[in-house]
């Protein structure tokens, strides 16, 4: 029979999660670091979902661009390149040539002791035209600030889109 109360059903649970924990495997062989290694997400990720079809937004050309460092017009604001998933997501970024500095060296704390503003711009023309619909937003811009103080952070943006209009949030 399940247990009935909150206290009940966490007291079970701790004590499969016991019973589990016991099962595990001997020191004697830890995780080699290849078993435990995980892929490194970019600092600046994004996200799209398709409010019109409760679905992500897959195949959605994105770009990513440095727009100011400190107040200033940043110098090579090239932009890294991607294309959104079939969850949505932009996982990585396509640096506009090999000689651009690595988003991630872009992002590191001791890279500069300045605010970054950032833009990502979201192809949504392109997105609901092969769909057959003609959106009011050709393009959607979000632009944000990384500050000084946030060096280091992960930063996602979200975006809820539809053909005549979004919505965009810091995600986490």
């Amino acid at each position: 029979m399940p247990a009935s109360s909150p206290t009940e059903r966490i007291s079970s649970l701790s004590s499969q999660l016991d019973s589990k924990s016991s099962s595990k495997p001997s020191q004697e062989h830890p995780p080699t670091s290849s078993t435990m290694a995980t892929p490194s997400r970019p600092p600046i990720t994004c996200h799209v979902l398709d409010t019109t079809i409760g679905r992500p937004g897959a195949n959605i050309p994105v770009k990513l661009t440095l727009l100011q460092v400190g107040g200033r017009a940043a110098t090579a604001n090239l932009p890294f390149t991607a294309i959104t998933n079939s969850d949505g997501r932009v996982t990585s970024w396509t640096a506009p040539n090999p000689a651009h500095l690595e988003l991630h060296t872009l992002c590191e704390k001791d890279f500069s002791d300045e605010d970054f503003m950032w833009s990502l711009t979201f192809n949504t023309e392109e997105y609901f035209g092969k769909k057959g619909i003609k959106t009011f937003f050709p393009e959607v811009e979000v632009k944000f600030v990384v500050r000084r103080e946030q060096r280091g952070e992960h930063f996602h943006v979200p975006v809820l889109l539809g053909p005549f209009g979004y919505t965009t949030y810091r995600g986490s």
